[in-house]
């Protein structure tokens, strides 16, 4: 079973709205027509396979791809007005629950109204609850306030009692304007946001509160797997890093889960090392132009570990994170 936990898909209902001429996102068009989605410091080229499943389910086939976990990206629903983020992301999640229905290489998180907590905590109710989705992508900071900040206290309490998948993709960082040239946001700004926002939660105690939130980080978590001892040693130096926490970081870090959204089998190993085999998923970021299906699956086909850990890294952990039969 191979199971791609990261990559994402824009229904067209959403485009649709796009053209309604209401959204703060700037929508044009490359040569080839792929709508490009404009925010600060990136754009992403919408090819078929963001818009079209019938297109992408030829392309899993080629790749022998059981199950894709797809979810919404950036700019988000959280950049629009409060009012348009709600109706905007009840349109893709009411999309992605009719193409679960009727799809068998399929299953979506939601997205949610960001910059409405309330509203997000109702709409994370009504995808687990009414749509049957598994949980949400949520984005590392919404217009630069962080996941840690006490206006999301309810939507981790309510994560919490749905048991919720709760995945962490990056948005811009603050800072963006030094990373306009050479991708910098993407290469480097989205690692770190990543990276800030684990950390932020980790150390304000969001994991040890609501223990029942499944966490899973986008790009191997940042730099998470290198980074945590230097916050364990935070912990053991600095009074207001123990403040909210009774354990180090890294005891409440080992328990999220990494994708492999980094194709280095070094990186993959140090992930593992960290995490635990039972903690790593397989990630491509299809369709993105740096994202690659077939560079997901030879990185963990290389990697020199025993069978059985391949196997749960291609698939078999995500399933068990789904609560998917392994049959």
């Amino acid at each position: 079973m191979v199971i791609d936990f990261h990559n994402h898909y824009y229904p067209p209902e959403y485009l649709e709205a796009l053209k309604a001429g209401r959204s703060a996102i700037r929508m044009d068009y490359d040569a080839d027509g792929n709508p490009r989605l404009h925010y600060p410091g990136d754009y992403n080229i919408l090819v078929p396979g963001h818009r079209d499943l019938d297109y992408r389910e030829g392309v899993l086939a080629e790749h022998g791809v059981d199950l894709q976990v797809a979810t919404f990206t950036t700019p988000g629903t959280h950049m629009e007005s409060p009012a348009l983020a709600v109706e905007l992301a009840r349109k893709v999640n009411d999309a992605y629950a009719a193409e679960r229905a009727r799809r068998r290489h399929f299953t979506f998180l939601a997205t949610l109204p960001l910059n409405d907590p309330g509203a997000s905590v109702n709409e994370l109710s009504r995808a687990m609850g009414e749509l049957g989705l598994p949980g949400a992508m949520v984005f590392s900071n919404v217009n630069g306030t962080p996941l840690a900040h006490q206006s999301f206290e309810p939507l981790w309490k309510s994560a919490n009692d749905l048991s919720a998948v709760i995945y962490i993709h990056p948005a811009h960082p603050l800072g963006v304007e030094a990373m306009e040239r050479y991708w910098l946001m993407p290469l480097v700004g989205f690692l770190f946001d990543t990276t800030l926002a684990a950390a932020h939660l980790v150390f304000a105690g969001v994991p040890e509160r609501y223990p029942n939130i499944r966490w899973v980080l986008c790009h191997m978590g940042g730099a998470i797997p290198y980074l945590a001892e230097r916050l364990d040693r935070g912990f053991e130096a600095f009074a207001e890093c123990r403040e909210h926490i009774s354990r180090p970081p890294s005891d409440y870090l080992r328990r999220f889960y990494f994708d492999t959204v980094n194709f280095d089998p070094a990186a993959i190993e140090l992930a593992i090392r960290f995490a635990g085999p039972d903690h790593v998923l397989a990630g491509s970021d299809y369709p993105h132009q740096i994202g690659s299906i077939a560079k997901m699956l030879a990185a963990i086909r290389g990697l020199p570990i025993a069978e059985p850990d391949k196997q749960k890294l291609l698939g078999e952990n995500a399933a068990r994170l789904l609560g998917m039969s392994l049959s």
